[in-house]
C-alpha cells in the first residue's frame, strides 16, 4: 500500500517532526489540531475560539488530502480541562451535519503551546 504524506497550505504548520496527515490507500489519518491562526500560528484566545480553529485547521488538512467532514468516520478530542466538555461540544456539532463520527474525548495534562483543545481525525478519502 502507497502512503503519502499532506501539507495543507491553510492549516498551521506543525509544530514538531510531523506532517498534517498521512493518506494510506483510501484513508487519511490527521495528525492534532491545535486552534493556531494559519497565518500567524498564534494560539487563538479562550475555548470557544480555539475550538473553532482547531476545527477548520482540521477541515483544511483533510480538504488537502481528497477529504473532507463528512467523510470522518473517528476522530479523538483532547481537552486540557474537562470542564470545557460542553462548550467544546456545542462547537464541534456544528462542523458534523447528518451522521456524526465515531469519537473519544480524554483530558490530558498538558497540550504544547499550552493550547486549550486538539483535535485529530481519521477519514474516508473521496
Amino acid at each position: 500500500m502507497m502512503k503519502e504524506t499532506i501539507i495543507a497550505k491553510n492549516a498551521p504548520a506543525a509544530v514538531g517532526p510531523y506532517v498534517h496527515a498521512v493518506k494510506a490507500g483510501e484513508m487519511v489519518y490527521t495528525s492534532g489540531q491545535l486552534g493556531l491562526d494559519p497565518e500567524t500560528g498564534v494560539l487563538k484566545e479562550g475555548i470557544v475560539e480555539q475550538t473553532k480553529q482547531s476545527l477548520l485547521n482540521l477541515q483544511a488538512v483533510l480538504e488537502a488530502a481528497g477529504s473532507s467532514m463528512a467523510d470522518v468516520v473517528k476522530t479523538t478530542v483532547f481537552v486540557a480541562d474537562m470542564n470545557d466538555f460542553a462548550t467544546v461540544n456545542e462547537i464541534y456539532a456544528g462542523f458534523f451535519t447528518g451522521e456524526t463520527p465515531a469519537r473519544s474525548c480524554v483530558q490530558v495534562a498538558r497540550l504544547p503551546k499550552d493550547g486549550l483543545v486538539e483535535i485529530e481525525a481519521i477519514a474516508v478519502v473521496r
